[in-house]
């Protein structure tokens, strides 16, 4: 058991400090139970010193910002819930720095308001800036990792604050070095952008198509935010309160990577279940990049999937979303969420790793 009297150190600290607040209401999910204590950090400097504080004092703590990649388990978290809110941004030329606890999206629609560029395809993804270089977010051909200049971290070991290159962090689909270690914190990111305001090169075909430009064109950024902020909100991907279809964590699954010699496996199930169909496929870093929910949908799990009255269930409109209908708990939702992975793992070979990180539950 920790002692609960470092609730003091916390406040003297500079934290905004409460006491058994219900987790559910912290993560875009809206599920998981109580933490005993939640610590709220708006600036960097009362941020590192509670986090040096808790650490050297051996203290369970979770870093939590927009909790939009998160499921915490229903029983919530015996510890210090550290909530990152610090959220200055600034702009320059042809950089842009935020601290850990800015609204992403809010981040983009500044860059694209004062006539930057290369932050847009990124646009509506919910959750902190901080967050974004931990999972190297991604969307419509774009990755934070090769916009990202400079990223700001506390050593968590040594206490130290400083700033390390992209090429430091491991950077990968979906994942860095940062991912799963608590080694590190991010407490801000510097990012470069098109001064010219013009989007990075068209590279995804549905944004493209949605456009009517050629991949590789490059288009104003303000009219490529429009248009992305309208596909993904098709997709129940922009936060909506009043849409159930937005509880969820984004896309739970990442889109699997098989190698050559598994490919010819995972073609003959679909061919043998399907006949002869157009797989979605694409070239990536060690195989080929298959796409989550469309083996999602062609094993049997259909939008809206297991149906209306379900407290958890897919997304109706896309479903590779798993989603909260309003009661559901955690235990819902990975029950889910083992269904649907090993349906696709029976159905076709592949198994599909969950996106989210989760506290206090297991997959």
């Amino acid at each position: 058991m920790w002692d609960v009297s470092i609730v003091g150190q916390l406040v003297d600290s500079g934290a905004f400090v409460s006491e058994n607040l219900e987790l559910s209401g912290l993560t875009t999910l809206r599920v998981g139970g109580p933490a005993r204590i939640v610590a709220e950090c708006d600036t960097k400097q009362v941020l590192v010193d509670v986090v040096r504080l808790l650490d050297s004092s051996r203290v369970p703590n979770l870093i939590l910002a927009g909790g939009s990649n998160l499921v915490i388990g229903d029983d919530g978290f015996d510890g210090v819930v550290v909530r990152v809110s610090n959220g200055a941004v600034g702009l320059e030329e042809n950089l842009v720095t935020a601290e850990a606890g800015a609204e992403w999206d809010r981040v983009v629609a500044r860059t694209v308001a004062a006539g930057l560029g290369g932050l847009e395809c990124l646009s509506g993804i919910p959750g902190s800036t901080g967050a974004t270089p931990v999972q190297n977010v991604g969307a419509y051909g774009v990755e934070v990792g090769s916009m990202l200049e400079r990223v700001h971290l506390l050593d968590r070991r040594s206490g130290e604050t400083h700033w390390v290159e992209p090429r430091a962090l491991g950077l990968g689909y979906r994942t860095s070095v940062l991912k799963h270690s608590d080694d590190a914190l991010v407490l801000a990111v510097e990012l470069k952008v098109n001064p010219d305001g013009l989007s990075e090169p068209l590279r995804y075909r549905e944004l493209a198509a949605a456009l009517g430009a050629p991949e590789g064109r490059r288009l104003p950024s303000e009219q490529v935010r429009d248009a992305v902020l309208d596909l993904r909100r098709g997709k129940g991907m922009v936060l909506d309160p009043v849409d159930h279809d937005t509880w969820s964590a984004g896309s739970f699954f990442t889109n699997p990577v098989v190698t050559d010699a598994e490919l010819a496996g995972v073609l003959s199930a679909i061919a043998a279940r399907l006949g002869d169909v157009a797989v979605p496929q694409y070239s990536a870093d060690g195989g080929t990049k298959l796409s989550a929910g469309w083996l999602i949908e062609k094993a049997g799990f259909e939008k809206g999937y297991p149906g209306e009255d379900a407290a958890a269930r897919l997304s109706t409109k896309h479903a590779l979303a798993l989603t909260n209908r309003g009661a559901a708990t955690s235990g819902d939702l990975l029950a889910l969420a083992r269904d649907v992975r090993d349906g696709v793992h029976a159905a076709f070979g592949v198994r599909l790793a969950p996106e989210p990180v989760t506290v206090g539950c297991t997959l």
